[in-house]
């Protein structure tokens, strides 16, 4: 039989277990949100991106650790020429009201102008941002000597600080932009194992090879989710996608799956769709999902339910995977999967990224917080 290609756009995927349950079917996630011991092995919170960029401060996890470490230099170098903790205290903060505007004015040049930066040769990225550094150095120095706090006001001094602290910022963030590339390929290189296994690829084609004469037309969709997911996992690296595409991948992977578990997997969408428009890593939702596939239903004669939520609260995004999993298992798996997802998420939100895992009363979930 020949199967025509569909040019009609495809509905929204439909679980033929999705129907409404009742109360006593339907399991509520709500009290895993505070209140849970992590799952046994897996960090409950720890603070991605494939082309990593040296001039990267426009985090607030990257400003914070820059001034905090540009006061403690200050600190440091403020103790010479004090014999006493109040006389050290009043010369740290004379030189703060210098040195702290100056770290913000620096951070903040250097993000705005991030793009140009970047395209720069490596020599020229260091010397332009040494550069800004020393006019940094000069500017705090003007501040205090306006205010007659510095007189007489060590020009040559501050900018050959600012050049140092520069120097030491950047080196900095270097080695974290170095990190990055070797972190974010072997991230890849194991999600496409995770995505291309032998036993998920057989189960798939043996699922639609049965449908072909029965149902052709669900077996033309098994095999379009296949290769769509395919093309995702192959495709060349971004360094971002939207929630929206991450959903509508794990919908595909869920469709698949259900061909093959029937009954036995039962899940609940509840999507907010105001927060399609968060960024997370590539292929971060859809190796969750397979998690509580993989742990939840398969080791389970009876099945499990699965649910994924995602909820806006203000300007953050809540996402959350819960899975069912059979009685007398303890924490599904070796936590490899969710480590790779918890280390990516944190390259690219830093600290304003949340992951939590938990395990309690036979639910198991992820949950995580990503600004919008």
């Amino acid at each position: 039989m020949k199967i025509t290609p569909r040019t009609e756009e495809r509905p929204p995927p439909c679980f033929p277990s999705m129907t409404p349950t009742t109360a006593s079917q339907n399991f509520d996630d709500s009290t895993l949100h505070g209140g849970l011991t992590p799952a046994d092995g897996i960090a409950a919170v720890s603070p991605f991106v494939p082309s990593a960029m040296l001039f990267d401060t426009c985090h607030v996890g990257v400003v914070l650790r820059v001034v905090l470490l540009v006061q403690a230099v200050v600190g440091v170098g403020a103790m010479f020429g004090t014999a006493e903790p109040l006389d050290w205290l009043l010369r740290f903060s004379l030189l703060t009201g210098g040195v702290l505007p100056a770290t913000l004015a620096w951070l903040i040049a250097v993000c705005v102008f991030k793009g140009r930066l970047n395209r720069l040769d490596v020599s020229l990225q260091w010397l332009a941002g040494t550069v800004m550094g020393a006019v940094a150095g000069v500017y705090g120095c003007g501040l205090l000597s306006l205010m007659g706090l510095l007189l007489p006001a060590p020009w040559w001094a501050s900018g050959a600080s600012g050049v140092l602290l520069s120097a030491m910022v950047l080196a900095g963030l270097f080695w974290r932009a170095k990190a990055r590339t070797p972190a974010a390929t072997a991230a890849r290189l194991a999600e496409l194992q995770s995505r291309i296994r032998p036993h998920f690829l057989f189960n798939t084609l043996n699922s639609a090879i049965a449908l072909v004469r029965a149902e052709p037309a669900k077996a033309e969709a098994v095999l379009e989710d296949l290769s769509e997911l395919f093309r995702s996992a192959l495709a060349d690296p971004a360094e971002s996608v939207t929630l929206g595409q991450e959903i509508a991948l794990a919908q595909r992977y869920l469709e698949i799956e259900q061909i093959r578990f029937g009954e036995r997997l039962r899940v609940q969408w509840s999507l907010d769709a105001s927060a399609d428009a968060a960024r997370l890593p590539p292929l971060l939702l859809q190796p969750l999902v397979e998690n509580a596939v993989r742990h939840g239903v398969e080791p389970s004669a009876s099945g499990a339910q699965l649910r994924i939520s995602t909820l806006r609260r203000g300007g953050s995004v809540v996402i959350k995977v819960t899975n069912s999993a059979p009685a007398g298992s303890g924490q599904p798996g070796h936590g490899l999967a969710l480590t790779n997802v918890r280390e990516r998420l944190f390259l690219l939100h830093d600290v304003q990224a949340q992951f939590k895992t938990a395990f309690k009363d036979g639910l198991f979930q992820v949950r995580l917080e990503i600004p919008l």
